[in-house]
């Protein structure tokens, strides 16, 4: 058995529009208060408080605060447990020796969910689901449901809202493929394979780049708090979904080709979040700052983001494990400068782009560096 999720396209009235947003500011109300007690309790008494401490007081909080009556009871002790998930999570950072980010406080525009976690929620044969203390909502079931609903999560994102069902479904595992691939992750090509075939990068964030410049250019023109600040907010925020869900079909329709193909498909262990970090300052003997490319390496930050490697890598590996396939990460280090057909080292700028080796090799550098990726993997799985 596996989970999966399935997000359809919510159509409220005006009235249950209002009532989704009354419900979704209470919850953030509750965590901000839980968080609240949470930090007040161990900084004046040293004790820490349990997710069973407060959801004992959820009747208590309902006799003095009335209005949490109208919430299902069980959307508000989800809410009690995403605090006590923030805080585990906050503590596991502690111990490994990570950046131990602090539990925040949630504001208007950065708590945008809620769950019923087992009952509350129904699903109607004339497309609506059915909330409880909220109504039937008219939704848009776009593709079958299948396996047994879990959750029910309603997400707002910007004026649309959205119901996600959590589901678990059987495993459905695909014809089986002996072909092996491996692939290399670039910027001039999206994707290089070892069988020499490539997929093109869309650049959705750089074709849109100009259209982001001059919503985000009027919006640092307009006064905050009036009305049209929020507006221009809006028309903000639309845009940059809209590339972030073409970047996520393009990952997924992709991903989707190369498990489909391929038995064995084998990827660097990439770190996207240390690459597209910012270069440390330059300073000369006098203490004056000097340039440190930091420009240059701004572009090439905002392209690593811009390709989602770490997202195609995700895909790649829950649908690989759902259809029965196998995906293996290797070290990156040196796979472009040892040459596929004789393994020496042929050390390379970034700016050449064409692999040549005494050996009489000649290929593209990714071409040659996806066929070391897949003999890297061969090596790995044999060993196991």
């Amino acid at each position: 058995m596996s989970k999966q999720a399935y997000k359809f396209r919510l159509y409220p009235t005006k009235k249950q529009a209002h009532a989704l947003s009354w419900t979704l500011d209470r919850c953030r109300e509750l965590y901000n208060a839980a968080l609240q007690e949470r930090r007040d309790a161990y900084r004046m008494a040293g004790k820490s408080i349990t997710y069973y401490d407060q959801a004992n007081q959820l009747p208590e909080i309902k006799d003095i605060r009335e209005e949490y009556q109208d919430i299902h009871s069980q959307v508000l002790q989800d809410v009690l447990r995403r605090v006590k998930k923030a805080f585990d999570a906050f503590f596991r950072r502690c111990k490994n020796g990570e950046e131990p980010g602090y539990p925040r406080f949630q504001g208007r525009n950065h708590y945008d969910s809620f769950c019923y976690p087992q009952g509350g929620y129904n699903l109607t044969h004339d497309n609506r689901v059915c909330l409880s203390k909220i109504g039937s909502i008219k939704v848009k079931l776009h593709r079958q449901i299948n396996g047994t609903i879990k959750t029910c999560t309603i997400k707002r994102e910007g004026d649309c809202w959205f119901v996600v069902f959590a589901c678990e479904v059987e495993s459905d595992p695909l014809p089986e493929k002996s072909e092996a691939v491996g692939i290399d992750l670039g910027l001039l090509h999206f994707a290089t394979l070892s069988t020499g075939e490539t997929i093109e990068n869309p650049r959705y964030y750089r074709k849109a780049e100009k259209k982001l410049e001059r919503l985000q250019q009027a919006l640092s023109r307009k006064k905050r708090g009036s009305h049209r600040r929020k507006k221009v907010v809006k028309q903000v925020g639309k845009a940059q979904r809209k590339v972030a869900n073409q970047r996520k079909d393009f990952l997924h329709k992709a991903s989707h080709q190369i498990i489909s193909s391929y038995g064995l498909i084998v990827l660097e262990d990439l770190q996207p979040a240390h690459m597209s970090k910012r270069p440390k300052p330059k300073q000369d003997e006098n203490g004056n700052y000097v340039p440190n490319g930091a420009a240059a390496k701004g572009g090439l930050n905002t392209s690593i983001v811009d390709a989602g490697w770490a997202m195609f890598q995700q895909f790649c590996t829950y649908k690989a494990a759902n259809a029965g396939r196998e995906v293996l990460l290797v070290n990156p280090k040196y796979t472009s400068q040892v040459c596929s057909g004789c393994g020496i080292v042929n050390k390379k700028e970034l700016s050449e782009r064409w692999h040549s080796c005494e050996c009489g090799t000649e290929l593209d550098r990714d071409h040659n560096a996806a066929i070391n990726i897949l003999a890297l993997g061969r090596s790995v799985q044999a060993r196991a």
